[in-house]
C-alpha cells in the first residue's frame, strides 16, 4: 500500500467518535471495545501500534495502556499481529457443534473432541433450539476464562418431538415443555390437538422452531395420559429421551420363532458342563439372569467358571432383532419399570439361565493361584444347567450372617459358596494391590406403592454377595479383553481415560485443606494413589464428601475399538463380556469370539468388523448416557414426590455441593436439595471456588463442603424436579 493511500485511510476516521472523544478517561474493557470496533470497520487498513496511537489520539504518556489493550485483544484471539507489527481482525474460527439452551436464555455449544463447551450469550443464539447442530464463530476468550461464541447458522435440528403438558384455550392450544431448557411454550392449532385436553401429557411434533418473539409450533402426535395418572410421569421422561418402549411386531415375531428349547443339534460341538454345579446370584426381582458362576478346587488352585448366556445363538447379525438391539443399545432400569434391550421371549425366556433347564452359554473358565493371579484360562461355547437360583440377600445371610436356617436350605451349596468368598477376596486384594479404585457409594432404593407413589427412600449398600459377583465378572471381563487384545483381533473395549490435569490440580488444592495429599507426577496420578486416599478417608467424617469430589474429578468410561486401558480398574485391557442380554457391546463381542472359536474370523470378516465397530462403540456409548440420564431423572422425580409429603419437616444432611447461588445438601436417605443463598440471611456471601466454601462478608458465617447442617423442607417443584431447603437451627424450631 502506498503512503498516499494509507494517509487517505486515516482520514476516513477523522470525524469518528473515537477521534473526537479520545480514550484517556475510559477503562481497559471500554478501550478494548473501541479499538476492536475501529479495526473491524470495513475502511480500516492494517496499522502498527504507533499509527493506531496517532489515529486514536492517544498521548505518549498513555500509550502503555494502548499497548496493554492490544496485547489482551491478541491473547483473546480477536486480533492478530503480523510479522511486520501490524494489527488486523482475527479471522473468525468456525466450529460445528450441538447447541444446549439454558432456561435463562443463554446456552452452550458442545464441540466433539473439545473438552470445554463454548458459551453463547442470550443475544448470540440466533434462535437456535435445544439439540440443534450449529455453526459457531469464536469471539475469543481471555486466558483462564470460558470460550465465547456466536451462532452463525443452524445446520440441522436434533429434536423433532417434545414432551410436555397440554393447555387448551378457546382458539388454540399450547404445550408447556417438561424440559426446562426449552424456554418457550409450543403453539398448537386446534385442528392439530388430537383431542388433548388441559392436563394431558402429550408428545408434540415440531413443525416450526420459531424465531424472535414467535413461539415454536407443532402438532400433537401422542397422548401419554393425564399428568395425575399413575405411571404417566415416568412415561413422559421415557418419551422425552426417545427411548423406545414397544417392540415392532416383526421383532416380536422373530423372537418367538427363535426362542426354542435347547435341542440335541444345539448341543453339538459344545463343551457339555451340565454336570458342573453352578448357580445364578442376582437381585430378588431380577428376571433376566444372564450369568452363572461355579468354583472348584484343583490342587492349590481355584477354577472359576463364569458362564454367560449365548444370546448370539438367537440374535443373528443384521436380523430385525439385532438392528433393534443396536438401536436401543442397553436395557433401561427405571424406578418403576425395566425397558429391555431384547423382547421378553429372549431376555426372560430362552436366554435367561433358569435353574434346572439346559441353556447355551459362552464360558470363561479361569485357573487362579493362591495369590489371586489368573494363570490360565479357556473361552468356550458350552451347554450348562444351573443347579439353584440364588439371591444377594440369601447369599449374604449364608456368608456374612452365618444364618443357620439359610445354610440348611442351601446345605449342598454352602461349601462352594465359602470357596467363592475366599476366591473373591484373593481377586479383590490382587486388584487393589495393583491400584484399582473402588468407589463404594450406596445406591438409592426407592419403594413405590401400587399407584407408583414413593413410600420409602433409603440407601442400598453393597454387601458380601454383591461384591463376590462383581469380583468374578471383573475377572472374566479383563481376561477376555486381554485374550483378544493379544490376538490383535477387532474388538470393542471398555476404556476409562486418565483424569484431566486441571481437575486433579483443583482436587489436590482442596484436599490440602483437610490435611490430605494426592501425589502426582507430570500432571498425572496413578489410580493406586487415589485408592490410598480413599483408604485414608474411610471412617472419617469427611469420607463421603471427599470421595464424591474425587469421583467427580474422574473421566467417564466409554466404549472404543482402541484399547487404551481402564484407569479406574488399573487394567491394561478391559471389556464388557458378561451381560449380552442387556448391553449391545457384550452381544457384539460374543459374535466375534464365536466366529474366532469356529475358525471363521477370515480376512473378510476382520475387515467387516473393522468397518462397523467404531460406529457400534459410539452408538453404544450414546445409548448408555441416554439411559443413565433417564434413570437419574426418574429418581429425581420420585424423590421430589416423596419430599412433597414432608414439607416443613427437619432433617440432618451434609453439604454436598456449593455454588455462587447456594448450598446443595444431601440427606441420609440420599435425597438432595438446595438452600438458596438469599435464604441464608441478610449477609452478602461470596463463593470461594478454590476452597469450596460460601463465606459471609459481614456476619462471618462460613459454609464448607462436607459440613453437617440441619435443614427444613421448604418447597418442591415436580416440573423442575427440584427440592428447596432452608437452614433450621434445631428440630424443635
Amino acid at each position: 500500500m502506498t503512503k498516499h493511500s494509507r494517509t487517505k485511510s486515516r482520514g476516513c476516521f477523522s470525524h469518528s467518535p473515537v477521534h473526537r472523544k479520545g480514550m484517556e478517561n475510559l477503562g481497559l474493557e471500554e478501550k478494548k471495545k473501541i479499538i476492536y470496533e475501529f479495526i473491524c470497520d470495513g475502511r480500516y487498513v492494517p496499522m502498527k501500534q504507533k499509527e493506531l496511537a496517532m489515529v486514536l489520539q492517544v498521548p505518549r504518556e498513555r500509550r502503555e495502556e494502548l499497548s496493554k489493550a492490544l496485547e489482551e485483544l491478541v491473547a483473546e484471539g480477536r486480533l492478530t499481529l503480523s510479522k511486520r507489527g501490524r494489527y488486523t481482525k482475527a479471522e473468525d474460527k468456525i466450529l460445528i457443534g450441538v447447541f444446549v439452551s439454558h432456561a435463562k436464555g443463554f446456552g452452550f455449544v458442545s464441540v466433539e473432541d473439545q473438552e470445554e463447551d463454548i458459551f453463547i450469550g442470550e443475544g448470540d443464539t440466533l434462535d437456535a433450539f435445544l439439540g440443534d447442530t450449529v455453526e459457531v464463530a469464536l469471539k475469543g476468550h481471555p486466558q483462564g476464562r470460558r470460550k465465547e461464541g456466536v451462532v452463525q447458522k443452524v445446520l440441522s435440528h436434533g429434536i423433532t418431538e417434545v414432551v410436555g403438558t397440554f393447555e387448551k384455550s378457546k382458539s388454540f392450544g399450547f404445550v408447556v415443555p417438561d424440559n426446562q431448557r426449552i424456554t418457550k411454550d409450543i403453539f398448537v392449532p386446534l385442528e392439530h390437538t388430537k383431542g388433548a385436553v388441559t392436563g394431558h401429557k402429550v408428545v408434540v411434533e415440531l413443525t416450526d422452531y420459531g424465531t424472535g418473539r414467535k413461539n415454536p409450533e407443532g402438532r400433537v402426535v401422542e397422548i401419554l395420559g393425564h399428568q395425575n395418572d399413575p405411571g404417566t410421569d415416568i412415561l413422559s421422561i421415557v418419551r422425552a429421551y426417545q427411548i423406545p418402549t414397544e417392540f415392532p411386531e416383526r421383532v416380536l415375531n422373530q423372537a418367538e420363532r427363535v426362542a426354542k428349547l435347547v435341542s440335541e443339534a444345539d448341543r453339538q460341538g459344545r463343551l457339555d458342563l451340565r454336570q458342573e454345579i453352578c448357580v445364578t446370584i442376582d437381585g430378588e426381582d431380577a428376571k433376566d439372569l444372564d450369568d452363572a458362576v461355579s468354583v472348584r478346587r484343583d490342587g492349590e488352585h481355584f477354577v472359576l467358571s463364569v458362564h454367560i448366556a449365548d444370546v448370539t445363538n438367537y440374535v443373528q447379525e443384521n436380523s430385525a432383532l439385532d438392528r433393534e438391539a443396536l438401536e436401543r443399545g442397553t436395557s433401561v432400569y427405571l424406578v418403576d419399570r425395566v425397558i429391555p434391550m431384547l423382547p421378553h421371549a429372549l431376555s426372560n425366556g430362552i436366554c435367561s439361565l433358569n435353574a434346572g433347564e439346559d441353556r447355551l452359554a459362552l464360558s470363561c473358565i479361569m485357573t487362579v493361584d493362591a495369590k489371586g493371579r489368573i494363570v490360565d484360562h479357556i473361552i468356550a461355547e458350552t451347554v450348562i444347567r444351573v443347579a439353584r437360583r440364588m439371591t444377594y440377600p440369601s447369599v449374604n445371610r449364608i456368608l456374612e450372617d452365618r444364618d443357620e436356617e439359610e445354610r440348611r436350605n442351601y446345605q449342598e451349596l454352602v461349601p462352594m459358596l465359602e470357596e467363592m468368598e475366599k476366591l473373591a477376596g484373593l481377586l479383590r486384594r490382587r486388584r487393589r494391590k495393583r491400584g484399582a479404585v473402588d468407589f463404594d457409594f450406596p445406591e438409592t432404593k426407592i419403594s413405590l406403592d401400587e399407584n407408583g407413589a414413593p413410600v420409602e427412600i433409603r440407601p442400598c449398600e453393597r454387601n458380601t454377595a454383591t461384591r463376590l459377583i462383581e469380583d468374578f465378572m471383573l475377572a472374566a471381563n479383563e481376561t477376555v479383553a486381554a485374550d483378544y487384545y493379544w490376538q490383535a483381533q477387532p474388538f470393542v473395549y471398555r476404556v476409562h481415560e486418565r483424569p484431566e490435569a486441571k481437575r486433579l490440580y483443583k482436587l489436590g488444592l482442596f484436599l490440602k485443606n483437610f490435611g490430605y495429599f494426592l501425589p502426582s507426577g507430570g500432571d498425572e496420578v496413578h489410580p493406586g494413589e487415589i485408592q490410598k486416599l480413599l483408604d485414608r478417608l474411610e471412617g472419617t467424617p469427611e469420607e463421603a464428601m471427599l470421595s464424591r469430589l474425587t469421583l467427580r474429578a474422574m473421566q467417564k468410561a466409554k466404549y472404543a475399538t482402541d484399547c487404551t486401558g481402564h484407569f479406574g480398574l488399573a487394567a491394561d485391557q478391559y471389556c464388557h463380556f458378561t451381560s449380552p442380554i442387556r448391553r449391545y457391546p457384550d452381544l457384539q463381542i460374543h459374535r466375534i469370539i464365536k466366529e474366532n472359536l469356529r475358525g471363521r474370523l477370515t480376512e473378510g470378516r476382520v475387515a467387516h468388523y473393522e468397518a462397523i465397530l467404531s460406529e457400534v462403540a459410539k452408538r453404544s456409548s450414546e445409548a448408555e448416557r441416554r439411559a443413565d440420564e433417564a434413570e437419574r431423572e426418574t429418581e429425581k422425580l420420585k424423590k421430589v414426590e416423596y419430599m412433597e409429603q414432608h414439607i416443613g419437616e427437619v432433617y440432618e444432611g451434609v453439604i454436598s455441593g456449593i455454588t455462587q447461588y447456594g448450598l446443595y445438601v444431601e440427606l441420609e436417605n440420599t435425597v438432595e436439595g438446595l438452600i438458596h443463598v438469599n435464604s441464608l440471611g441478610d449477609d452478602y456471601y461470596e463463593y470461594e471456588e478454590s476452597a469450596y466454601e460460601l463465606r459471609g462478608q459481614h456476619g462471618g458465617n462460613v459454609y464448607r463442603l462436607g459440613q453437617w447442617v440441619k435443614v427444613r423442607v421448604k418447597r418442591t417443584d415436580r416440573l423442575c424436579r427440584t427440592i428447596d431447603f432452608q437452614l433450621a437451627l434445631s428440630s424443635a424450631e
